[in-house]
């Protein structure tokens, strides 16, 4: 099955809020994307963003340049129907991250919580590592996380590739200078616990 059958059939068969990923807020991301100080008309993306609440959020803290991007239109489709009319305030993109997306420098602060995992390939880490280096504008930032080096080894029946926070910062190259590694411990829904690790990065 290719990646975006895998993701759509998740997204045709289980609630948003029925996923091992699931958060009702992400409250980690949140925090480390105010703490950058973007301006409320920052272009930020949310890659891999699907039924996420994170672009509620950012819509209830004044940001007006939002997109979020996702293999799986039926995805966006649950978080357009949960926003409603808020929903054209945002702009809707089914990609794939390893591919362009966005033109030259035209993003401020890129955000990705468990799509880079996925990416188990070293040719698919660097192309989505190069078209985050293209996207984002000089100085612009990117938030990422992924299963922490002590995390579990598969997502959603996928495997996945684990970082620590410093391995995670590594892997964004030469082209990012690393500002902040976290961690953080996910509990899914029905209780089990993920270890997830962070890094901000600004583009030289």
């Amino acid at each position: 099955m290719s990646d975006a059958g895998h993701w759509e059939e998740v997204y045709a068969t289980k609630a948003p809020d029925g996923v091992s990923w699931y958060r009702p807020h992400l409250d980690r991301s949140l925090a480390l994307i105010e703490g950058l100080g973007p301006s409320r008309d920052a272009r930020i993306v949310d890659v891999g963003g699907g039924a996420s609440t994170l672009v509620d959020d950012l819509l209830d803290r004044g940001f007006q340049d939002l997109a979020v991007v996702d293999l799986a239109t039926a995805a966006l489709a649950a978080s357009r129907a949960r926003l409603g009319d808020r929903a054209t305030a945002v702009e809707w993109i089914v990609g794939d991250a390893r591919h362009a997306l966005f033109p030259v420098g035209s993003v401020d602060l890129w955000h990705d919580r468990a799509v880079f995992h996925f990416l188990t390939e070293p040719a698919d880490r660097a192309a989505y590592v190069d078209h985050l280096a293209l996207a984002v504008r000089p100085g612009g930032h990117a938030v990422i996380a992924t299963f922490a080096e002590d995390g579990p080894e598969k997502c959603s029946g996928l495997p996945v590739v684990r970082h620590s926070p410093d391995a995670l910062a590594a892997a964004m190259g030469d082209r990012f200078e690393a500002l902040q590694t976290a961690r953080e411990v996910h509990r899914t829904p029905w209780g089990s616990e993920q270890p997830f690790a962070y890094v901000v990065v600004r583009r030289r």
